[in-house]
């Protein structure tokens, strides 16, 4: 008997190791590492992760950045572009917004021009790395990312490229006018409630452009609050006086006015089945623009909702506690996305 046990140990001593891959795999195309990696914008000091496509030369890399509601790195919105992109040879850096994760500083989640700068640094920090090609460095971010790699694109002149996904080319107001209406239809709500709640909210951004009376604003305001639907539009029972407000300063922001500093070759994408984003009044203010920008090509992809998805269903596409489930899934969105790359050389 105790033959037989040595001799079953010695036997298992002298068997191959157990392989993590089964017998029949192959070896990938395309391998990547992941690195941690730090860097600082005016004294704050921010954490992310490069992934980078293992190959000779040194490669493009694309920094993403956040949607409001998609702070971290590790959300699952960014994950499409960790598998898909260095695929292609280029290098992802995603990193935690400022106040979240492993980043330090104080969430500003709408001081435009601070998140910008945040994405600039990252790109600065980039182009020191021996791997990169600090010629090819641009900038992906959808919803509020959208605009702000637009603004990081005309603020960081040695941008080469950026990419904006689902993010409106009209006012923050206008904006959540057009998602308000739509919540209220998915939610099945008539007309004449509908246009309660988008005059209560207007009331509130006249008030706080400083059109508009208090009293008058929280009239308005006050009605909205007595109807069932209210906590669905997005608006708090009080709200504060201009020069305090932070709202009242991203009213003000106008994305389409900082666009045409970029020089850089730009793709702008929407979705057709977005109910978040004035989608077709955005492609009118933007044909205009880019008659006479023609490193602009924009794009609106069938089917696809503010996400990219294709299967997500409209109450979804409403509900917050399905936003840290949103990924991309559209073919046509994959597509359009390697091919513009494709022609911009930036793909290996």
């Amino acid at each position: 008997m105790q033959r037989s046990i040595l001799l079953f140990i010695l036997i298992g001593l002298c068997a191959p190791a157990a392989s993590a891959e089964p017998v029949w795999s192959a070896s990938a195309t395309t391998s990547t590492r992941s690195e941690e990696k730090l860097f600082e914008n005016g004294g704050t000091k921010l954490a992310g992760t490069l992934v980078l496509p293992k190959m000779p030369g040194k490669v493009p890399v694309a920094v993403i950045l956040h949607g409001a509601s998609s702070p971290l790195r590790s959300e699952v919105l960014y994950d499409h572009l960790k598998r898909m992109l260095p695929a292609l040879g280029i290098a992802v850096f995603s990193y935690d917004r400022r106040g979240t994760g492993r980043s330090g500083g104080v969430a500003r989640g709408n001081d435009y021009e601070l998140l910008a700068d945040d994405g600039i640094a990252a790109a600065r920090m980039l182009a020191q790395d021996p791997r990169i090609d600090a010629n090819r460095i641009g900038f992906w971010g959808l919803s509020q990312g959208g605009w702000l790699s637009l603004l990081a694109a005309s603020k960081y002149g040695p941008t080469a490229f950026a990419i904006s996904v689902s993010a409106p080319m009209v006012t923050p107001d206008a904006q959540m006018n057009f998602a308000v209406a739509n919540i209220m239809r998915i939610k099945g709500f008539g007309q004449a409630d509908i246009d309660l709640a988008i005059a209560a909210r207007t009331a509130v951004d006249e008030f706080e452009r400083g059109r508009l009376d208090r009293p008058t604003a929280q009239a308005r305001v006050d009605e909205a609050a007595s109807k069932p639907w209210f906590d669905l539009i997005y608006l708090d029972r009080t709200f504060g006086d201009p020069d305090k407000s932070g709202w009242a300063k991203e009213i003000r922001h106008d994305p389409l006015a900082s666009i045409g500093a970029i020089r850089a070759p730009t793709l702008i994408i929407y979705g057709s089945s977005d109910p978040w984003v004035p989608a077709a009044r955005s492609m009118d203010r933007l044909r205009a623009f880019t008659q006479s920008h023609r490193n602009f090509e924009t794009v609106v992809v069938g089917g696809a909702d503010h996400a990219m998805m294709t299967t997500a269903t409209p109450q979804q596409q409403i509900d917050p506690a399905f936003f840290p489930q949103q990924a991309p899934d559209s073919a046509e969105y994959f597509a359009r996305l390697a091919t513009w790359l494709q022609k911009q050389g930036l793909t290996n």
